[in-house]
Parts: C-alpha cells; sequence; structure tokens
C-alpha cells in the first residue's frame, strides 16, 4: 500500500493558488484513475484505489500547509504506511513554472508543509514531487506570491505540468521512484537547489 498526499489549503479562497498545486495534481490522479477523493478520514480528504495493482490511499490534508503532516502522520500510523510509501506533491517556488523536481528523500528545503511531514514522520526518507510554480518579485511578500494565482501562459502551464505530475505519480508507484526521476526530472540552468538529496 502506498499513500499519495497532495498538499495545499481547504477553502475556497484558496483555490488555484501556487500552494495548492498539490491539491491540483491529486484531483488529475484521482480523475485519471477513477478514485474519489471524498471521504473524510484523520483530517484529510482520502480516496482509496489502485494503481497498476497496487493499492494506494490519495490524500488532500485538511490541517492547512503548515500543519500538512498532522493529517500524513495520522493515516500513515493508522495504515502502518512506512515513510519511504509516502509520496509527497508540493510546490515549489524555487523551480520554473511549470516545471517538476522529483527525488527519493531529503531535507524540508524551506517547504514549512514538508518540515511538518519529515517532523510527524520523524523521517526525511520519503519520495516527492515537487512542482515549479515560479519564483516572487523581489518587492512581493512571500505569503502573497504563494497565496496569489496565476494568469496567461502560466496558467496553461501549470494545467499541463499538474497532468504530468500525475503521471509521474502513476510511475512512482508502477515503476519506481528512479524510473519516475529518469523520466520526468527536467534540469533548468539557473533554478535553485532546493532538497539535499542525490539525484
Amino acid at each position: 500500500m502506498k499513500i499519495i498526499a497532495g498538499l495545499g489549503n481547504p477553502g475556497k479562497q484558496y483555490e488555484g493558488t501556487r500552494h495548492n498545486a498539490g491539491f491540483e495534481v491529486i484531483d488529475e490522479l484521482a480523475d485519471r484513475c477513477r478514485i474519489s477523493v471524498t471521504s473524510r478520514e484523520h483530517r484529510a480528504l482520502v480516496g482509496k484505489g489502485f494503481i497498476g495493482g497496487e493499492k494506494v490511499i490519495l490524500v488532500k490534508p485538511q490541517t492547512f500547509m503548515n500543519l500538512s503532516g498532522e493529517a500524513i502522520g495520522e493515516i500513515a500510523s493508522y495504515y502502518q504506511v512506512p515513510a519511504e510509501d509516502v509520496l509527497v506533491i508540493c510546490d515549489d517556488i524555487n523551480l520554473p513554472v511549470g516545471s517538476l523536481r522529483i527525488r527519493r528523500k531529503g531535507s524540508a528545503g524551506g517547504h514549512n508543509g514538508l518540515k511538518n511531514i519529515i517532523a510527524r514522520l520523524g523521517s526525511e526518507d520519503f519520495p516527492r514531487i515537487r512542482v515549479g510554480v515560479g519564483e516572487k518579485d523581489d518587492r512581493m511578500d512571500l505569503v502573497d506570491h504563494v497565496l496569489g494565482h496565476f494568469a496567461g501562459a502560466d496558467r496553461m502551464a501549470m494545467a499541463e505540468a499538474y497532468q504530468t505530475a500525475a503521471k509521474a505519480a502513476e510511475l512512482v508507484v508502477t515503476d519506481g521512484i528512479g524510473e519516475a526521476m529518469n523520466r520526468y526530472n527536467v534540469r533548468h540552468i539557473g533554478s535553485k537547489k532546493t532538497d539535499g538529496e542525490e539525484a
């Protein structure tokens, strides 16, 4: 059994914001795999189904971004799923809009949602798919940036990124994290390194 958790904030006012990239990928994955993510368990919206014969639990924590680990930790503990079988999908402001970075483990890299998950799982050894949402303008507050919405070409690029990230999540389940990294990781000149892991 594997847990696939997308990070975001619950509530209409946060729909479509940069910080909700993880939620968007879970929605895309749920559609692709015909899994309904509507049950409420352990302070999260949850859907159960199969990907390539493997049982999966899709999770959208409802504890708000900075406490994402509260819900994910409870679910992992309840179903006895080890950290290495918890795939986390989140936004990354250090990656260009629409790009992906997949890693098998690593630090929080300044992301408060990942920081809380690491604390609650007691481990950094869980795979993650980071979805690039672009850097903030130097004059803009970070909170305003991550809670802002995409416009124009960026919105189109993100719609494609959500589809690609959902495919990558499926590949992690069916063929392993290494294959997903080989196929979907894209090097961008000038993008900052946000994790502390090996490629």
